[in-house]
């Protein structure tokens, strides 16, 4: 049966998996930053990072979207931030992922994140009510995000 989603590269039919997360109520630059830092790490290592990023521990370098954005203590860059949003909507997205492989029989503790994007989704329209009668459009952005993980041999 094809899949609903065509995806940017193919997953190896045998040696990889793929997960895709539609529509996710996340930041789309503080997602592209932190697909760009976790792209070919180990799914153990990736998880920890994630998780040390939710409780404050370790901050995500911002190298493209880095204007205005404070200094942190990290090594390799000075700009950071720490999107506990966007990193907890990716992190339930590698579990799932990582829940794909092991239905696969893939073993977990040799799967890296071969591919991982964030794209721009749909954008929920709305307004809100102002006085005399007029409106203000509000806009809810959403971000796609898709993830390949493969076992490495």
């Amino acid at each position: 049966m094809p899949s609903r989603h065509k995806y940017s590269i193919n997953a190896d039919p045998v040696h990889g998996t793929a997960s895709y997360g539609r529509e996710l109520p996340i930041s789309q630059k503080h997602s592209m930053e932190i697909c760009r830092e976790i792209k070919g790490m180990n799914v153990d290592t990736a998880k920890s990072y994630l998780k040390d990023v939710i409780s404050l521990k370790n901050p995500v370098p911002f190298k493209k979207h880095n204007k205005k954005v404070a200094h942190r203590k990290m090594e390799g860059w000075d700009a950071g931030k720490f999107p506990e949003k966007a990193a907890s909507g990716i992190l339930k997205l590698l579990e799932n992922a990582e829940k794909n492989a092991e239905y696969k029989g893939l073993n977990s503790d040799e799967i890296v994140i071969k591919h991982i994007t964030a794209s721009k989704g749909r954008q929920m329209k709305g307004f809100y009510p102002r006085a005399m009668g007029r409106t203000t459009p509000k806009r809810k952005i959403t971000t796609n995000i898709e993830m390949i993980l493969e076992e490495v041999q």
